[in-house]
């Protein structure tokens, strides 16, 4: 194989050993850099159909330029192969395959060419310190930064992080914030993404990551795991809450996050901007739980609706504000905080729909069964609330209630029934006067009552096959958001939908989606 002419070049070693340095790129990048834009050199001046190559010798700076020509049996580019008995008379040892390698003298670089040259290496260096940037930070997502404001544009800050830049965006900013160049910072950083024009490192000030890391910073029970961050609710810049429990019982979460005289928690208030922060025990019991997040408020009754993730909160008369808050916001950073929806009500208020409450369930028993106002009043005293419960009552638990002998138990049952079956075929009848079909009244599916298939078929949905073609959303808007959730409404559909598929095999259509 020929060797190809090439003079030492001391200089471009030390050019190499500079950028990399100054870059914090790996130096073998920096040459393969150096060697494209000297091959992009060649092509230019030998012409670029070519298989021109260039190689810099790592010590001596010594730069080769060649040719290379492919031996072939017929050649189909006469500027990158060659036949086998012209190149045998270059290189008697050569085959089929190989690669006869032509020296070219060294270029003699002139200005185009030099700054051709010079924008690839320059290109080749700005992407390796991009791929650089982006190794380094996509492992850091979840960490605090520290940086230098460089610029702000359009209300985005640019921090210089030393060896990369960061993007804080005006809404990750807290609110009446304001930078200027210059301005130390620091930020939570919440994702790094390699985008066209290069990695992007976006970084937050708002996000209860953020607040949860600087506590992290300033109590060192968080970071060695004894003291556990469960969930956080900001109102950037105003008040926030932070639900904390300890591993330790011999620890205070809440007293070890405060500090002594408070100087853990201000530290932290400090560098937000002075938001006021609501340090609360986690508990795995939701109604404590919600308890403890209405802080300072107090809590008399706490009612929990699991199947709507509601939970209903009585307080005094009096600390109905303080429960609510400025604007609403206590209640609604401690449903943040809670992932539960929070409903608040006075203790007068309480009682006055628990009154109503109590005189709509006696009139009901008093219009469905016939009887007085007391036997009314006893059975909703005793925790009654529909005739269907009277009805499937065992007769021991009624002739239990004080008052009701064997022959009063037994006539309330009958009367019970006899209501039950009455409206049953009251509903019968007016499913057949829409027209809805057997096997829509008759489906046994949860959630869906004769009141519900009733709606439907006024709406005209008459078959188990209109329903199973409805969507979620859809079934949630004919029966009405009061009546079912989407949840709900998603998994009446997809039981609709079962006589669709053979046994054994999965519904293809998705939740919520028509079919």
């Amino acid at each position: 194989m020929a060797q190809s002419i090439g003079m030492a070049r001391p200089e471009l070693v030390q050019v190499a050993d500079t950028v990399a340095r100054d870059k914090g790129i790996d130096r073998e990048e920096v040459f393969q850099a150096m060697e494209q834009a000297i091959q992009k050199a060649g092509r230019s001046k030998y012409g670029h159909e070519n298989d021109i190559r260039a190689a810099i010798d790592r010590k001596t700076g010594e730069i080769r330029l060649a040719r290379y020509m492919t031996v072939v049996e017929t050649v189909e580019d006469e500027h990158t192969q060659l036949p086998l008995a012209k190149a045998k008379r270059k290189d008697p040892t050569i085959d089929i395959g190989g690669v006869l390698i032509d020296p070219l003298p060294p270029i003699d670089f002139g200005r185009i060419a030099a700054q051709t040259a010079k924008q690839v290496i320059v290109q080749k260096v700005r992407d390796a310190e991009r791929a650089r940037q982006f190794t380094e930070y996509k492992d850091r997502v979840g960490e605090i930064v520290n940086g230098l404001v460089k610029r702000v544009e359009f209300g985005n800050v640019i921090v210089d992080l030393g060896r990369a830049e960061g993007l804080l965006r005006r809404d990750e900013l807290i609110p009446r914030e304001h930078f200027k160049n210059g301005d130390r910072v620091r930020a939570f950083i919440m994702d790094v993404r390699e985008e066209p024009r290069g990695p992007q490192i976006f970084l937050s000030r708002t996000a209860g990551e953020f607040m949860g890391a600087l506590f992290a910073q300033e109590v060192p029970e968080i970071y060695d795991g004894i003291i556990e961050i469960k969930a956080v609710a900001r109102d950037p810049g105003s008040r926030a809450k932070i639900a904390v429990i300890s591993n330790d019982n011999s620890i205070d979460p809440v007293g070890a996050c405060v500090g002594m005289r408070g100087s853990r928690v201000q530290a932290v208030v400090a560098e937000l901007q002075g938001e006021k922060i609501d340090i609360i025990q986690w508990n795995q019991d939701p109604a404590t739980f919600v308890v403890n997040a209405l802080a300072p408020a107090e809590v008399t009754k706490v009612v929990l609706d699991e199947d709507s993730g509601r939970i209903e909160v009585v307080v005094p008369d009096e600390q109905l504000s303080l429960a609510i808050g400025r604007r609403g916001q206590n209640v609604r950073l401690a449903s943040q905080l809670t992932s539960w929806t929070i409903d608040i009500l006075t203790e007068g208020e309480e009682s006055e729909r628990r009154q109503e409450e109590f005189r709509s369930r006696s009139k009901m028993f008093i219009d469905a069964l016939d009887v007085d106002d007391v036997l009314a009043h006893l059975l909703v005293t005793e925790g009654f609330s529909t005739v269907d419960e009277l009805a499937f009552v065992p007769l021991e638990e009624l002739t239990d209630i004080e008052g009701f002998d064997e022959d009063i138990a037994g006539e309330l049952k009958a009367r019970a029934t006899a209501y039950i079956e009455e409206e049953n075929k009251k509903v019968m009848a007016r499913l057949e006067e829409l027209g809805v079909s057997e096997d829509l009244a008759n489906a046994e599916i949860d959630g869906l009552d004769a009141k519900k298939i009733i709606v439907l078929g006024e709406k005209g949905i008459k078959t188990l096959d209109d329903l199973a073609d409805l969507a979620g959303d859809e079934l949630v808007e004919i029966l009405g958001a009061d009546a079912i959730k989407e949840d709900a409404a998603n998994a009446i559909i997809m039981a609709a939908r079962k006589h669709w598929f053979p046994e054994g095999t999965e519904a293809g259509a998705g939740e919520g989606q028509s079919a």
